[in-house]
């Protein structure tokens, strides 16, 4: 019975750890490329390549190896550190749907 509760347990851990890492790989991915630059950061394919890895692990391996532990922390330091400098920036560091014509203000009509 003790078992059965820490096997449920582990698998609730391994489920959050997948889901927090998949949640840092998409943030990654909608992200634009210069803000990474511009935050002063790693670049963008670094850090997909990184979260891509600490995703895949935590799929594969047991939480209780050595491996998710290490995506686990480089998950933890986008989260903390790059995430939120992206964000501080002007549009929030995503990418923008809208016309090249768009000023600062909204989209530019021409005068009409």
């Amino acid at each position: 019975m003790l078992m059965q509760g820490f096997a449920g347990f582990m698998w609730l851990l391994s489920m959050a750890l997948i889901l927090f890492s998949g949640f840092a790989l998409i943030d990654a991915a909608i992200r634009r490329e210069d803000a990474y630059r511009a935050a002063d950061k790693q670049t963008k394919p670094f850090w997909m390549i990184v979260l891509g890895l600490a995703f895949v692990v935590n799929l594969i391996f047991n939480i209780l190896s050595f491996l998710p532990i290490i995506g686990l922390i480089a998950t933890i330091v986008y989260m903390v550190d790059v995430r939120p400098a992206i964000k501080g920036l002007p549009g929030g560091g995503r990418s923008r749907k809208g016309s090249s014509s768009d000023g600062p203000y909204g989209p530019w009509n021409g005068g009409r």
